[in-house]
């Protein structure tokens, strides 16, 4: 597991997408119940500690509003949201 650190009030570090922007995964990530292609919002700009590697804090929601995650991933596995995307519902099974 990576160790991340806040670095939001840096101004030297540059990231591409802006605080509070939803974005969606890249890649899937069982143990949590999230798929490619699920909406978060970027709450943080991180930096991992062991190879500074630039990364996001990211709160998944529910349908309704309702946090149900927040993770900690690499700027990798996460894509700004396209024009030609759209939006999709599934059941979200947290584990128990």
């Amino acid at each position: 597991m990576e160790v991340y650190h806040s670095i939001s009030s840096k101004k030297e570090t540059t990231m591409k997408i802006e605080l509070f922007k939803k974005v969606a995964l890249t890649i899937d990530i069982p143990e949590s119940h999230l798929e490619r292609g699920d909406i978060a919002t970027v709450v943080d700009y991180l930096v991992a500690e062991d190879n500074g590697e630039l990364g996001y804090a990211l709160e998944f929601f529910n349908t309704i509003g309702e946090t149900v995650d927040v993770l900690f991933l690499p700027a990798s596995a996460v894509e700004p949201l396209a024009a030609d995307g759209i939006w999709h519902s599934r059941h979200f099974a947290q584990a128990a």
